[in-house]
């Protein structure tokens, strides 16, 4: 981790004593060129500030791949390589905030000081918010896929700047290949996550690899595929009812599982699935993951709902 404690705009995209600055012209030409947009605007929102950033639609953490294979946000930014291996440096406490009324009254809201502050971790964040407005007649789904690819774009680059800085802080995240990780801690039992996604479809969509994971079948991935951006938000949905990309990326769940591993249990790994809108849909995932579960020979599963309402059966499934 690479600790930002401050952003500001500067002729130069760099991070220096702490404080991220971004060369404004040199980030909107590497995130423009979308046809599909008619005009992108950058603002700097900080903490404690007097200000209301809406309607939010995604927020993305900037990370650099330093070691390893693959590159961030596999699929989308980088080739579509096996990502989780090796070191990545992410400027902790930077985000990319992505905004435009694609579904309007659904998106989030972030205030950076008052009451409302107090419900939002990124009221905490130093924010690089990227407004896009869509040229006219340009359908809901393109103009979602327009801003995501935006954020992603601008958190890439700005990731960047912290490629050669040393971190502030290392953090050390391993799982072995299966055979090697049960053999680790044999006295302990064995737990798998089980990693439910949102892909209802209609901007209820959630990306693996840069596949819609409604056309996954569930699958196993090591947890740190996701920290590298493996996995992404498509969501327009209410934001109660989804992960931003910033929150796969830190994924509480994995983090707290990895913090008692080989003391408590032996974490074994992720096995991700899909929430649909069909039966037989609902059924063949459900059915796939409680068999992947057996199959690695867990002991125990802890599960996570994304969304509410419809995914509920999944979840009971």
């Amino acid at each position: 981790n690479i600790f930002i404690k401050d952003v500001e705009f500067g002729p130069e995209t760099k991070v220096k004593e702490g404080v991220l600055y971004v060369n404004k012209q040199e980030l909107m030409s590497f995130i423009g060129g979308d046809e599909r947009l008619k005009s992108i605007n950058i603002d700097i929102a900080k903490p404690g500030e007097e200000t209301r950033i809406l309607p939010v639609k995604d927020v993305i953490e900037p990370r650099v791949k330093v070691e390893g294979s693959g590159g961030i946000f596999p699929g989308f930014i980088s080739k579509v390589d096996m990502v989780g291996q090796g070191r990545t440096n992410v400027l902790k406490g930077a985000a990319v905030v992505t905004t435009g009324k694609i579904v309007g009254f659904q998106e989030g809201i972030i205030d950076m000081s008052g009451e409302g502050a107090k419900y939002t971790p990124f009221s905490k964040t130093f924010n690089i918010v990227i407004s896009c407005e869509p040229q006219d007649g340009v359908k809901q789904h393109e103009h979602e896929e327009a801003v995501r690819m935006v954020g992603f774009k601008a958190a890439a680059f700005l990731g960047m700047a912290g490629k050669d800085v040393k971190p502030d802080e290392v953090k050390v995240f391993e799982t072995l290949p299966l055979g090697e990780q049960v053999k680790k801690y044999p006295a302990l039992p064995k737990v798998v996550y089980i990693y439910m996604l949102q892909s209802q479809g209609l901007l209820h969509d959630t990306y693996v690899y840069g596949v819609d994971a409604k056309k996954i079948l569930p699958t196993f991935v090591y947890p740190t595929e996701v920290f590298d951006g493996a996995i992404v938000s498509g969501n327009c949905v209410s934001a109660c009812d989804k992960n931003p990309t910033y929150v796969h990326q830190n994924h509480p769940i994995i983090e707290d599982l990895y913090s008692k591993d080989g003391k408590d249990y032996n974490f074994l790994g992720c096995i991700i699935t899909n929430e649909n809108v069909y039966l037989a849909d609902k059924e063949r995932s459900s059915n796939y993951t409680a068999k992947l579960a057996e199959f690695i020979g867990a002991d125990a599963a802890i599960v996570s709902e994304e969304g509410f309402g419809n995914p509920d059966a999944d979840l009971v499934m």
